[in-house]
């Protein structure tokens, strides 16, 4: 058996249900959610204190009692807050329990590397604000965002009640720009559909690359992936 935890934010509805469709023929891979509070995205006022590292731990720690072999943030705040935000909490969380964690973003920035892919296209709700955020965060590490649409959503809730068809459309309205990959870069955004929408460019989709990254933290191989995530298992 391999048990993944996940660390979960609060108000996301997307999530849970996503992974347990990915994992669905897998019988010998399971999910395991903690919550944490997160109710808005956006850089203003204290919505960036709910990314602090103090709660991601407690939550790890409660997931460790279920002696998971890995731990995700599931969560794309780093893309935003910076990459070393991320590593931080990546770090405090193994140094409290032990166990190797990673988080949504550093998994995409893994795939994106792993394809070779430098121009990108974006797509999330977010807010503008939160959106060249992001394009700052992933410029700095050599990825450039030559394509991007967001929806001016404060969320974090109503994220989910965007439709597949409307973030397929958004995949589609980037493919058009030369880019190498695409990103839907959100957890409760439901983009499993739309990565089909573009057959000719790889579509990252943030609940399938969180899935992909964790398994890899628990030393799971390519060959043993779940068949759902068979594209980004080609990349291990």
């Amino acid at each position: 058996m391999i048990r993944l935890g996940m660390l979960t934010p609060s108000s996301n509805t997307v999530l849970e249900p996503a992974t347990a469709a990915l994992l669905a023929d897998t019988p010998h891979i399971t999910a395991h959610f903690q919550r944490l509070r997160v109710l808005s995205i956006s850089l203003e006022g204290g919505s960036t204190g709910q990314f602090d590292a103090a709660p991601m731990v407690a939550a790890a720690e409660m997931l460790a009692d279920a002696k998971v072999h890995a731990l995700c943030w599931n969560g794309t705040s780093g893309s935003w807050l910076g990459l070393d935000a991320d590593r931080a909490i990546c770090t405090a969380i193994t140094a409290a329990t032990g166990i190797p964690c990673t988080t949504a973003t550093l998994a995409l920035l893994d795939a994106l590397k792993a394809l070779g892919a430098r121009r990108l296209g974006l797509v999330t709700p977010y807010l503008g604000s939160v959106q060249d955020a992001i394009v700052q965060t992933f410029r700095a590490v050599g990825i450039e965002t030559v394509a991007e649409r967001h929806l001016e959503d404060p969320g974090n809730f109503s994220f989910a009640e965007h439709t597949d068809a409307r973030v397929t459309q958004m995949v589609r309205d980037v493919a058009t720009s030369g880019c190498e990959a695409i990103a839907i870069h959100c957890t409760n955004f439901r983009g499993l559909q739309a990565v089909a929408a573009v057959p000719d460019v790889p579509v990252l989709d943030s609940v399938a690359v969180a899935l992909w990254g964790a398994l890899r933290a628990a030393g799971v191989q390519a060959r043993d992936m779940p068949e759902s995530l068979k594209p980004l298992a080609r990349l291990s």
